[in-house]
């Protein structure tokens, strides 16, 4: 059975600064390199014979980073419908000062709810009608084909993939945040539906 490895880039400088980063091309932070790193040795025994990735620096790197430390050759493919959503008049603003000039709770709308965007930007439910056309079009045929697959994409892409395979409902997903540099593999049936997620290198 091929195996379905997801990974967010390790952390930005923006992400460090506490910035709304969308599709801002920042790169990694010192620490972001070294989170790569680990996931690059937890992952360094998978063989991987195609590597999808966002067209934003940081997910490209974080991903040739683990590729460093693995013997794979794998094909690697870059398309903008993984990139992070577009955060609009938000990108490059502090959350904390967002957060004093709007209120916690719209500053919580805006990052965290599925069908309201902030200003200029995308929702989350935007975000999910390029993902998952992707996904379905490029990334599950070729798991079907007994590909293996690591996707090195964003916070907010990845949770519009968690959606959609996990079954996570609109409400419940404004409480998943998935961690920078942290491998996971998805365990899927003979009919390609989910059946777990496990983070990699960890007992949970």
């Amino acid at each position: 059975m091929s195996k379905l490895i997801c990974v967010r880039h390790g952390q930005s400088l923006w992400n460090k600064d506490n910035k709304f980063t969308g599709w801002v091309d920042v790169d990694l932070s010192d620490q972001g390199i070294s989170e790569a790193e680990i996931a690059g040795e937890l992952l360094k025994n998978f063989k991987f014979d195609i590597v999808f990735t966002s067209i934003l620096k940081r997910a490209i790197n974080t991903a040739d980073i683990i590729l460093s430390r693995n013997e794979s050759k794998p094909e690697i493919i870059r398309d903008k419908a993984l990139n992070e959503r577009h955060y609009g008049e938000l990108q490059g603003l502090n959350k904390a000062e967002i957060g004093e000039k709007v209120g916690a709770e719209q500053l919580h709308i805006w990052r965290r709810s599925y069908d309201i965007a902030p200003p200029e930007g995308e929702s989350l439910k935007d975000t999910q009608e390029r993902v998952i056309p992707y996904y379905e079009n490029e990334i599950l045929p070729m798991i079907k084909a007994g590909k293996n697959i690591l996707i090195s994409a964003h916070g907010n892409s990845l949770r519009a993939l968690a959606m959609h395979l996990e079954n996570i409902s609109k409400d419940d997903i404004s409480e998943i945040n998935i961690p920078t540099g942290q491998p996971y593999v998805y365990e899927l049936d003979d009919k390609f539906n989910f059946i777990s997620k496990k983070y990699i290198g960890t007992d949970d």
